[in-house]
């Protein structure tokens, strides 16, 4: 061994900087040579070809897996039974008691309850819920007892009142089947519902769950009986129907909904613009201006939407009197979007001078044009003949300092072509260089035609080079400018010659040139001039539409979307064919899907009209971006077409997108139509599906999904098993994974090490270790090695549980099938060894991987250096420490910190800060940690005078406090007694924004209270107050009995309120000292609000605390709460001490309640407590008092059977009341009792005659 450590490279750099920590250490080197015995296995040869094998499910069939499996472990996901009223009440008010329990505590002892009863519970906890959120379990046992209630007897009625509490707190917690039964009940009892919050409640719980047919029935009903619903249930339900296009019910819904006085919010007035648009869509026009009529009676003004909405409609119709009629009367002037689209709609079914005549009305009303609509005019005009009235309006645009629009000049200047005033286009587009304006392509194309139109070929050429300037086009020297003219105006340059005229008669000359030769064109003329003036029509009236359909069929689809803004802008209506092409473009280039969705909300109407194929892949697409809510109204339109056909790869992608989000809703109203149509998802998304599904608890849908996809993809049947057995381990729910395993088994399948693997691991994690065990041996028993992960938690757990000689099988197999995993095995052999207090072993298996040459790394030193330092084994640990030192490796830090505590609690605090030095010159984790480990061991091993240098030196150093060197300081000093330091260091902490740790703050405080310094406490206290921190029970304790030790009641009392005002009391917060002092104070009432507080917060009090209580309530004449107390106190299987059951007694005798001392005394032998004499005596007197001789006669034998004698007074008590009875019918029974009696006591007639004799 010593051989084998020389040969590792010495490093002199760290000998010399940490000389003394290596020269005491370096003496020796010898390891210990404890061996264990390796138990030899056999047929192991054939392990690693096991763990490889390939394995092919497809023939064997899944079908019925979930159920078989459902059947097997139907305990493990099916939800708990109803509460209902086979519970018994006391069960029922255990249930609740944690939310009220100074209501229930009132009722535990009674057997039946009264209407008034119900209400007080009720009450009580609808009080408490409206400060809390409660779970709807507890609302389900507030369901039994009513129920349970109602099922007493015919006699019984509950109060009207208490069906309103029920039915509100029922509705809250989206218990709507139980609801509908309550509402039923009071219907058959002619008891009426008349809450607006109950029932609005309810609509938003229906609509929320999808169920619109009953939110309406509840609508209806509501209405009915004269109730209105709130806000939000009108925008729930009617924000539902415009989704499902209910157009009738949603008019009718927000009539009543503007008529009761609602409607002006933001989120209303979204509503209603969703109706206008709904009513528009159906062509209802009129119906939706009477609605914006009706609205505007009530102050809501119509906005841009609803505006273009009603005039998209009217436009439609050709009723623009009607609309004209619209904007008066409503005093409300349209944007420019949708000003110009009535322009557009005017010009295009009219005239441009209508047109006009309606933009001076609009403007009469506040319209502000602008220079699109003028140029809508223009280019109407244009195309009218009526170039004067264009330069008019063109005139307009500039006296309004507006800047015409390109597409504008480009109408003027095709008209002055037209009208066969060419020369004076280049006038026109001399003025749009002047303005700014920068010609486009279509500019030029016009100057193109309509100077080839007027035979001008020399203005055409110069055309050409103005166009290869700008880099509208690509001329090369050799190109000819006009046949590139004819190319980009749609003509076949070869087919169009322009020839001289050599006739002397020129009887072929259409023009000349500027020499005067005739020339004439050479091609077919009406062809020619057809072309010519298409392009010159084309270019009076821009065709956006054209303009988009050929950007999509060039791919520029981000240039057809910019189109689409300037086409709105321009009041044309995008087709439906550019539309398809635009969205199937952009999805096909994986465009922004922000673009797509935004185009989509912008025309609902022509995404409604979309194919099917492109609605799936729209829903796809949305989906796998993250816009499920885009992605899921797409997939409401495909589900209400006719016909409609939605794709596997559409329920994947929407399936996959709601668990994105967590959208469990989404998620199930998706999956209930999915599985309609046998759907499975694909396999990239299994993992992720099923992971969500078994996070919500949703089982059954997981495992349907599983056996689904082994239905569906046979061939990947194992990796599916990898991916969901691994979700199953990883998310607790080992055992739905293992009993899956054994059916599969049953089936024929043949699993791989793979899956059993994720089963151990599984099992660990959920402390099953004797289920992983067995798996382990099925593992083997198949000569099957788990992976290496559960191979490591296999070793550590077999080791924990003392089956070492397995452990060093199982590494043995490692070592023969994966020897990649063999130095991981050793490691985790020596851990387990190191654990269980076995280091010699752990060194023997150091020893050994020294032997096998098996590279040795930091984590094998480490796990042995922490095994010899819980063994408090200094001089191994020298040995080991120096062996790493010239290996150079890494002392890890629960190494270093195993080390500091071992050389700390042995007096050797040098070789400690030694071996700080040698981990700061490392640098490998922060020097800070280092310091705060070496600080926390020297004050826990009472060696503080060295944490000055130490802070002397970070100081040095510039290294700041962190949050643990505060909270080691506050905590240590404390412990050290040195108060006033640990306050320093905490009010320091505190200064910095450092938050001290709830350790810190209640050492302090404890330290303050407990050095009578109870007024820095208080200051401390206060500060945390200010800063809404938790008091945890030390403080809280240690504060108020600081307080009431000084007798300041008040203020404890004081103190106490604030904690429960501000919610400073933790969850696990404990009174019962504090309890037992308030009643030392005679403040039971307090002593009960704690009591209370901590069953909120669900903690058990002691029974000492109970004990008080009882006592003191018995002190204070307040018997029936005592009483209580002790039934509360049994149903938590808590044991009252005999002093509290001899007071309780004791007072229910004094105050005459005989019959229930004698229940307490049988209580008491049913728990197994023995009554004491004095209890038994005390009911005995009571008896005897009350003249009731059976009841005494009775206990006294009782009394007698548990070994106690009465006494003398009480014996001759009983005689002399039944001597002195004159009943002679019961003279002989009375004698025979005395002798009897006697007889039993001890007094037989022979001891009475020789007494006698004496």
């Amino acid at each position: 061994m010593v051989h084998a450590l020389c040969r590792l490279r010495p490093l002199n750099l760290h000998l010399k900087q940490v000389f003394p920590l290596f020269s005491f250490f370096l003496n020796k080197y010898q390891f210990s040579t404890t061996s264990l015995q390796e138990p030899s296995s056999s047929s192991l040869s054939s392990i690693q070809k096991s763990n490889k094998t390939h394995l092919d499910l497809s023939s064997i069939d899944a079908s019925g897996l979930a159920k078989s499996v459902f059947l097997k472990c139907s305990h493990l996901w099916e939800k708990k039974d109803d509460v209902s009223a086979k519970h018994s009440l006391k069960h029922l008010l255990f249930e609740i008691s944690t939310v009220s329990p100074e209501i229930t505590r009132k009722f535990r002892r009674l057997s039946e309850l009264k209407p008034e009863d119900v209400l007080e519970i009720l009450l009580g906890f609808e009080f408490e819920f409206n400060k809390f959120e409660i779970e709807a379990q507890k609302i389900k046992s507030l369901w039994g007892i009513f129920e349970w209630a109602s099922g007493q007897g015919r006699e019984f009625k509950h109060l009207p009142k208490s069906y309103e509490v029920m039915a509100r707190m029922l509705v809250r917690v989206g218990l709507f089947r139980e609801f509908e039964f309550l509402l039923s009940t009071m219907d058959s009892r002619g008891i009426s519902l008349d809450s607006n919050e109950i029932f609005s409640n309810l609509i938003e719980g229906y609509v929320g769950s999808g169920e619109l047919q009953r939110a309406i029935s509840v609508y209806h009903r509501m209405r009915r009986q004269g109730l209105f619903p709130s806000p939000s249930s009108y925008c729930a339900v009617l924000d539902m129907l415009v989704r499902r296009n209910e157009t009738k019910l949603a008019f009718q819904i927000y009539i009543d909904m503007v008529e009761m006085g609602f409607g002006l919010s933001r989120e209303e007035t979204i509503i209603f613009e969703n109706v206008i648009k709904l009513l528009c869509k159906d062509g209802k026009v009129q119906e939706a201006r009477n609605l914006v009529r009706k609205v505007i009676r009530f102050g809501i003004k119509p906005s841009n939407l609803v505006l273009d909405e009603i005039a998209r409609g009217y436009c439609e119709k050709k009723d623009y009197d009607d609309l004209l009629k619209f904007f008066v009367e409503s005093e409300s002037a349209p944007d420019v979007v949708v000003g110009n689209k009535v322009m557009f709609s005017l010009c295009a079914n009219f005239d441009t001078e209508r047109a006009n005549l309606f933009l001076q009305e609009l403007e009469n009303v506040g319209f502000g044009p602008d220079e699109i609509t003028f140029g809508i005019l223009i280019g109407w005009s244009c195309r009218e003949g009526k170039l004067k009235d264009a330069f008019i309006y063109l005139s307009e645009i500039l006296s309004r300092s507006l800047k015409p629009n390109v597409h504008s000049y480009n109408a003027l200047i095709s008209s002055v072509f037209k009208v066969g005033m060419w020369k004076h286009a280049r006038v026109i587009l001399y003025e749009m260089l002047d303005l700014g304006i920068t010609p486009n392509l279509a500019t030029f194309k016009v100057l193109l035609a309509g100077y080839s139109k007027a035979r001008e070929f020399n203005e055409v050429k110069v055309v050409v080079g103005e166009m290869a300037e700008r880099g509208l086009i690509q001329l090369s020297s050799l190109e000819d400018p006009l046949a590139k003219a004819f190319i980009l105006l749609g003509l076949d340059p070869l087919a169009v010659k322009v020839r001289r005229d050599n006739d002397v008669g020129f009887f072929r000359t259409e023009f000349f040139d500027n020499l005067g030769n005739g020339l004439y064109l050479e091609t077919d003329l009406t062809e020619y001039e057809k072309t010519m003036t298409g392009v010159l029509e084309d270019s009076l009236i821009p065709d956006f539409n054209s303009l988009i359909l050929k950007d999509c069929g060039e791919g520029n689809f981000r240039t057809a979307v910019v189109i689409v803004e300037e086409m709105l802008r321009w009041g044309q209506e995008l087709s439906l064919t550019a539309f398809s092409e635009l969205v199937k473009g952009l999805y096909a280039c994986s465009c922004s899907m922000t673009t797509i969705s935004s185009l989509l909300e912008k025309m609902p109407e022509l995404t409604d009209q979309l194919d099917q194929e492109t609605l799936n892949l729209l829903v796809q697409a949305l989906s796998k971006k993250g816009f499920i809510t885009n992605a899921r109204r797409i997939f409401e339109r495909i589900i209400l077409q006719r016909h409609s056909k939605i794709k596997i790869e559409t329920y994947s992608a929407l399936i996959t997108g709601f668990c994105r989000k967590r959208n469990l809703k989404g998620l199930l109203s998706c999956w209930d139509l999915a599985r309609l149509d046998t759907w499975s998802p694909e396999p990239k998304d299994f993992k992720a599906l099923t992971g969500y599904l078994c996070q919500q608890g949703m089982l059954k849908e997981a495992v349907e999904i599983f056996e689904n996809m082994l239905v569906a993809y046979p061939h990947t049947g194992l990796h599916t098993c990898h991916h969901f057995f691994e979700k199953l381990c990883g998310t607790g729910l080992t055992s739905i994974a293992h009993a899956l395993v054994e059916e599969l088994q049953k089936r024929g399948f043949v699993l791989d090490h793979i899956a059993y693997s994720h089963l151990i691991k599984g099992f660990c994690k959920e402390k099953m270790i004797s289920e992983a065990f067995n798996v382990l041996d099925v593992m083997l028993a198949k000569n099957l090695v788990p992976c290496l992960e559960s191979t490591v938690l296999s070793i550590s757990q077999l080791c924990r549980a003392g089956k070492f000689e397995k452990a060093v099988a199982l590494k043995e197999m490692v070592l023969k099938s994966e020897f990649s995993y063999s130095i991981s095995a050793h490691c985790a052999l020596m851990s387990g060894f190191c654990k269980s207090g076995m280091v010699g072993e752990a060194a023997s298996i150091f020893q050994d991987m020294l032997l096998k040459k098996l590279l040795l790394n930091s984590d094998t030193c480490n796990f042995l250096v922490q095994g010899y330092c819980q063994t408090d084994n200094l001089r191994k640990v020298g040995e080991l420490l120096s062996f790493m030192i010239r290996g150079n490796l890494v002392i890890s830090i629960p190494s270093y910190r195993n080390l500091v505590y071992l050389m700390c609690s042995r007096g050797r605090v040098p070789l400690a800060l030694s071996v700080k030095e040698l981990l700061l010159k490392e640098n490998n984790p922060p020097d800070l940690i280092i310091y705060n480990i070496l600080i926390f061991y020297l004050f826990r091993t009472q060696n503080s005078l060295f944490v000055d240098s130490l802070l002397d030196e970070l100081q040095d150093k510039g290294l700041q406090f962190d949050g643990f060197t505060y909270n080691f300081l506050v905590y240590g000093y404390s412990h050290c007694k040195e108060a006033s330091r640990s306050l320093q260091y905490l009010t320091t902490m505190m200064s910095t924004e450092h938050r001290p740790s709830n350790c810190s703050l209640r050492t302090v405080i404890s330290c303050l209270c407990g050095n009578e310094e109870l007024g820095k406490a208080l200051e401390l206290s206060q500060e945390m107050e200010s800063r809404g921190w938790i008091h945890d029970s030390t403080i809280q304790n240690a504060i108020v009995q600081g307080l009431l030790a000084r007798g300041k009641v008040q203020e404890a009392v004081s103190f106490l309120d604030r904690m429960i005002e501000k919610d400073l009391i933790p969850e696990n917060i404990l009174y019962d000292n504090l309890i037992k002092g308030f009643c030392g104070y005679g403040r039971v009432e307090k002593a009960v609000d704690l009591l209370n507080v901590m069953l909120k917060k669900g903690n058990i009090p002691s029974s000492s605390s109970y004990d008080s209580l009882i006592q003191d309530s018995c002190n204070c004449g307040k018997l029936d709460q005592a009483l209580d107390f002790l039934t509360e106190m049994l149903d938590r299987n808590l044991k009252p001490s005999m002093k509290t059951w001899n007071v309780l007694i004791y007072n229910v005798c004094h105050y005459g309640r005989i019959t229930e001392a004698e229940r307490l005394l049988y209580v008491m032998v049913q728990i197994g407590e023995n009554p004491t004499r004095e209890m038994y005596c005390s009911v005995i007197n009571r008896y005897r008092y009350e003249s009731n001789l059976s009841k005494v006669s009775e206990l006294l034998k009782t009394m007698q059977i548990n070994g106690y004698e009465p006494d003398f007074e009480t014996h001759w008590s009983l005689i002399s009341n039944l001597s002195n009875s004159n009943d002679e019918n019961s003279s002989d029974s009375s004698r025979s009792f005395l002798s009897r009696l006697l007889s039993e006591s001890g007094f037989t007639r022979n001891k009475d005659l020789k007494i006698k004799r004496r």
